[in-house]
């Protein structure tokens, strides 16, 4: 069933549960918690959902990404649109 579903959508996997399968994802969480995370102290939910409202801000808007060739998130969505 699962092998059929994974077809039909068009997933493609290594093996099951592999860390590869969510590459961006698991590269995006590393980033989140080494430069956001870690070096704060949150006290509260609410205090974490700013503190990582104002990051993913500067991740998309000011942060330069090796793999978009030193450009911005935004300005590589702005440049394909």
């Amino acid at each position: 069933m699962r092998k059929g579903f994974d077809t039909l959508c068009g997933v493609v996997r290594s093996q099951m549960g592999r860390a590869l399968d969510n590459i961006f994802i698991e590269r995006l969480w590393r980033s989140v918690k080494y430069d956001n995370i870690y070096l704060n102290v949150y006290e509260n939910g609410l205090s974490l959902w700013e503190g990582l409202e104002k990051y993913f801000q500067f991740y998309n808007h000011q942060r330069l990404h090796q793999s978009f060739n030193y450009h911005t998130p935004k300005e590589k969505y702005v440049l394909a649109a």
